[in-house]
């Protein structure tokens, strides 16, 4: 038998386990008149330091986010609270990566959730409803280890967040492989060994997993 060459799968949570709220801003912008990926770029504007950054890392309350992104819309001349994005965060669960997630653990692989979230809503996963917020809390259990931006004060893509993840779970990150649907936070992973699979859609990225680990997602 070939010797393994991973040991953890370390996951993002939003837009991986879950659909991605961009899809929630797309259909908000449009149905208010507002550009598409308005909300994206407000939010990668002066990425470290924005009022979403600082709300990720739990350096203000979903109050002071409201008025600050208001502030940062409407320097860019549009009328859009914080609020209104915080109500579109939780995405809807997606059971192939859930049932991937047993099949890793059943395989052998420790798990491992780092996600860059805020204490807005319902729990972990920033869920809508105390149900929504049930589900997640029982897919997160799953994991070995579970590290909160809103919790530790870090937050992707700071590199530090993935080597406190290493250093939790005793695993080297050559050892390990990420999972993100988004670039910017795929690269600082592969820039410490990783081996980094950016998620465009559930397919694409239970495949591409499937080649790393040699199981079967998709049957």
């Amino acid at each position: 038998m070939a010797a393994r060459r991973f040991d953890a799968i370390l996951w993002d949570f939003g837009g991986v386990i879950t659909t991605s709220p961009f899809d929630a801003f797309n259909r908000h912008e449009a149905a208010h008149g507002l550009p598409h990926n308005l909300i994206r770029r407000i939010n990668a504007d002066n990425p470290h330091d924005n009022a979403w950054a600082r709300l990720e890392r739990d350096e203000i309350d979903a109050a002071a986010f409201d008025a600050l992104f208001a502030a940062e819309a409407a320097a860019l001349g549009h009328d859009l609270r914080g609020s209104a994005v915080l109500a579109l965060l939780a995405g809807d669960i997606r059971p192939a990566m859930v049932a991937s997630l047993d099949a890793c653990r059943a395989a052998g692989y420790r798990l491992g959730c780092i996600t860059n979230n805020a204490r807005v809503g319902h729990g972990a996963g920033m869920a809508g409803s105390e149900v929504q917020s049930a589900a997640v809390t029982a897919i997160l259990a799953r994991f070995d280890h579970v590290i909160e931006s809103s919790k530790v004060g870090l937050r992707k893509p700071d590199p530090r967040i993935y080597e406190l993840m290493c250093e939790t779970i005793g695993i080297a990150p050559e050892r390990c492989v990420y999972l993100d649907d988004l670039g910017i936070n795929c690269k600082p992973a592969a820039a410490l060994g990783m081996t980094a699979i950016k998620v465009n859609n559930e397919a694409q990225a239970l495949g591409d997993l499937e080649k790393l680990l040699s199981l079967d997602f998709l049957g």
